[in-house]
């Protein structure tokens, strides 16, 4: 599979498994996600175009493996387990959290990274980002400095991935934000500081700062 993605792109797609990936995160290993991964297989669905997110998913926070996630990855700090699921296959922008995130990847798909100190003047230059393949049953942790957004298909039907994150991220803020600084800015939503391209409408609609320069690439599978 990575194989042919590289040679039907013009950007190269590493795999994460990579060193290339070492400054945005890496594979968890010894956590049985299988659960999780059997829930998703057998209970969600990819919408016909576009993407769907939910941030907390009650039967997905049911299981095992939330509270063990819960306990040693993040430390005893509460989380959420949720999803998206989509059909998604260009750029369109860059978010990050105060925090890790976690994918697990119930099918495989690509993604593309960039680092938060890459921002200047609350822009973004495409060019710098990297892209990266995830297998199908891979569970992956971005560091809080790992900017990212949906995942990208590799595969008509789409893609879907469990997304874990610090309890409350990417939930409406529900009182007015004294921004005191230009990162404010970017601030879309609880945990959430947002890089949209000019041409993500979705993004843009909700009010997220315009600020991913250059081509919204569409990568080919």
């Amino acid at each position: 599979m990575l194989e042919k993605l590289n040679k039907l792109n013009d950007v190269k797609i590493y795999s994460v498994r990579d060193k290339e990936f070492k400054t945005y995160g890496r594979i968890i290993e010894g956590y049985d996600f299988s659960k999780a991964i059997k829930y998703m297989e057998d209970n969600t669905t990819v919408p016909n175009e576009g993407n769907v997110y939910f941030p907390s998913i009650p039967e997905l926070e049911k299981l095992d493996i939330k509270n063990i996630v819960e306990e040693t990855i993040y430390g005893g700090m509460p989380i959420q387990f949720g999803y998206c699921n989509g059909k998604n296959s260009t750029y369109n922008g860059f978010e990050y959290h105060k925090g890790s995130e976690i994918n697990v990847a119930v099918t495989s798909f690509m993604l593309v990274l960039g680092h938060v100190w890459d921002i200047e003047n609350n822009t973004y230059t495409v060019g710098k980002e990297q892209v990266f393949f995830v297998e199908k049953g891979t569970a992956i942790e971005f560091y809080q400095t790992t900017l990212h957004l949906s995942p990208c298909k590799v595969e008509d039907s789409g893609f879907k991935a469990i997304v874990v994150l610090p309890k409350g991220t990417n939930t409406p803020i529900e009182k007015n934000v004294n921004k005191q600084d230009t990162e404010s800015e970017l601030l879309l939503q609880r945990n959430k500081w947002v890089i949209a391209h000019k041409d993500r409408l979705p993004l843009v609609k909700q009010g997220a700062h315009i600020g991913l320069i250059g081509e919204n690439i569409e990568l080919k599978y």
